[in-house]
Parts: C-alpha cells; structure tokens; sequence
C-alpha cells in the first residue's frame, strides 16, 4: 500500500479509524469539457477512509476493517463505475469524477455505519486516481448526504 499521510479532518471523537484501500476502476466522463477522459479508461484508485466514534460495538471495533472493505472493494473493483446506480451520464453531479466517487464511497460507508447501535461517522474520504491527483471529500456537519 502507498504509504501516506492524509489531512486529518477535525472532529471530537475519541476514536479514529483510517482503513487504506486500492480498487481497479474504468469510467469515462460524459462531457465535452472532459477531453480525453470521454473515452473509457481506467485507474488503480487509492482510498483512505477515515470514521470516528465514541463508542465501539460489541466486539470492540469501532468497526471492523474487513467491513469496510467489502462495502467498497467489492463494489468497485474492476467495474466500470458508469453502470453503478450511484452514477449517472446525464447528471453531471453523479458523472463518476473522482469528487463524485468520493463523495459515494462516503455515502455507502454511512449507509452502512448508519445501522450500527454506537452510530460512528464518516469523516473523509481521501481518494487518489493517479499518482499526481486525488480528493478528499469531508461531508457537512460530519455527515454523509
């Protein structure tokens, strides 16, 4: 894994969880603007996944690493991100950039934390797409929309 330091979001928990990630992912962006990113291609993305919490769950996790992997890895991995129901190529706020997929990627994962009794959030989303550009998506009021 791309050993890395991510800008760490402010928040008051006690806990902080950051699970590291890559999946293999094609897409194309949907607009002229776009250039050369109209035509399908793909990127090994690099993800950083930061949850925070005050209470762990039953087993003492704030939540099992494994979990979130399958959320997104299984998703992700070798797809191409235009045919998950999350995107649209009519919606230019649901193109899969990597802003978009970020955003997601923190939107499944508080789906899913949304469900457990301690209720830990997701703070940031830090996505790489190449070696030189990346994302950090944090939601409002440390919430997923």
């Amino acid at each position: 894994m791309l050993q890395q330091i991510y800008p760490t979001p402010q928040h008051g928990f006690e806990f902080e969880l950051n699970k590291d990630m890559h999946f293999a992912a094609a897409h194309y962006i949907p607009h002229e603007d776009a250039g050369d990113c109209q035509k399908v291609h793909g990127h090994t993305y690099f993800a950083n996944i930061t949850i925070g919490g005050n209470e762990l769950d039953e087993s003492g996790f704030l939540i099992n690493f494994q979990h979130i992997k399958k959320l997104i890895h299984k998703r992700f991995d070798h797809s191409l991100l235009n045919e998950d129901s999350r995107f649209s190529n009519h919606d230019p706020m649901k193109f899969p950039t990597t802003e978009a997929v970020a955003k997601t990627v923190c939107e499944i994962v508080q789906q899913h934390l949304d469900t457990l009794a301690h209720r830990p959030q997701c703070l940031q989303v830090f996505l790489r797409e190449t070696p030189t550009s990346y994302v950090i998506y944090r939601p409002k009021k440390g919430r997923a929309s």
